[in-house]
């Protein structure tokens, strides 16, 4: 699924400081900040 994709993306964007999360599209912020939770607790990749 592409949106998935992109929201893989724009987390690893926001890690490296390339983006904020303002600048992810409005649909994916939910998913991108779970993505972000999930990092700083060890289950990313679960």
């Amino acid at each position: 699924m592409a949106s998935n994709y992109m929201v893989k993306v724009y987390a690893d964007l926001i890690r490296k400081g390339k983006k904020t999360i303002e600048e992810v599209p409005d649909p994916l912020q939910a998913a991108v900040r779970e993505i972000l939770e999930n990092s700083k607790n060890g289950a990313e990749g679960l």
